[in-house]
């Protein structure tokens, strides 16, 4: 049993596996610093210098160590991403939560450009595949599981999981016009982070998947015109960098509203835990029922 099936696995329960992983590899827990929680509890240790990503669930585990074959993989090709640290076997596993250790970039979170992020987006995708297969990207998987684990209300999960079959049908009827490939899986600003030196790289890499490219556009296109979190010029300046531009695709609504059901999905699994989450699916959900604009969605 692990222990987010005993308690709730909040920032605690995150922190005492994480202890207890750092142990194992003898690494200094020193300065534990929670940066986020989500489908992993992500902190800063070791005085800044590492950052370790601690696993939500054990069914993480498949995907975190599909995650370390990847950044092994993009290590060999020269690209700019996340590294492992070398002290440790890679992913440690304590009461089932998957832990991974990764060198920190820089002191707290200095974005890339949005020109910077087509770029690197290009010549990902651009990489000769990796030798081990990736998953074929599936959407929806881990919708049902996070609205069943959900503490929101039922009339809200009854509405999402309703949403949720009507968007898989009409992904399914999607026709893409940008070749398949391997794809970072949540491409978005907030995972193209410097580094000490000012160099932009990708991280969180557990997500890598083969599907449509258009996959990996999505989230910078809707965080400038459903969100405003982007400028027009800079999400000018991601097309120009990859040289797309993924709104003017005919599928580009329902790969929209694809991703914004699985932004709120994603945001319910903490309902439970933080009034502030629970507040802000509330107001998620109203907005997807009344077709209402997505500019007062906040950041989490």
């Amino acid at each position: 049993m692990t222990m987010s099936e005993r308690t709730a696995f909040d920032s605690a329960a995150a922190e005492s596996i994480l202890r207890r992983a750092c142990d194992l590899a003898g690494l200094d827990p020193d300065g534990v610093e929670l940066l986020r929680l989500g489908d992993h509890a992500v902190f800063r240790i070791h005085g800044g210098r590492i950052v370790s990503r601690v696993g939500r669930h054990a069914d993480r585990l498949p995907s975190v160590r599909r995650e370390v074959a990847v950044a092994h993989w993009l290590t060999t090709q020269g690209y700019p991403s996340a590294r492992l640290v070398r002290a440790t076997e890679q992913p440690l596993v304590v009461e089932g939560h998957p832990v991974t250790f990764w060198e920190a970039l820089a002191d707290g979170e200095k974005y890339a450009s949005t020109r910077e992020m087509g770029e690197l987006l290009r010549q990902l995708h651009g990489l000769e595949p990796p030798q081990f297969s990736l998953p074929d990207l599936r959407p929806f998987d881990k919708v049902d599981q996070r609205l069943r684990r959900a503490e929101i209300r039922a009339e809200n999960r009854a509405y999402l999981s309703r949403l949720a079959g009507e968007l898989a049908a009409a992904y399914g009827r999607l026709e893409f016009v940008l070749p398949s490939g391997h794809l970072h899986g949540d491409f978005n600003v907030g995972n193209v982070l410097r580094d000490a030196e000012g160099h932009p790289k990708v991280i969180d890499l557990d997500g890598f998947a083969a599907g449509p490219r258009e996959w990996d556009l999505i989230q910078t296109a809707m965080y400038y015109d459903s969100f405003g979190w982007h400028t027009e010029a800079e999400y000018v300046d991601f097309v120009a960098g990859y040289g797309f531009d993924v709104r003017q695709w005919s599928g580009y609504t329902v790969l929209r509203s694809v991703r914004e059901l699985l932004m709120v999905a994603w945001l319910a699994q903490n309902a439970g835990m933080d009034p502030g989450a629970a507040e802000e699916v509330e107001k998620r959900v109203e907005t997807l029922r009344s077709g209402g604009s997505r500019r007062d969605w906040a950041p989490f």
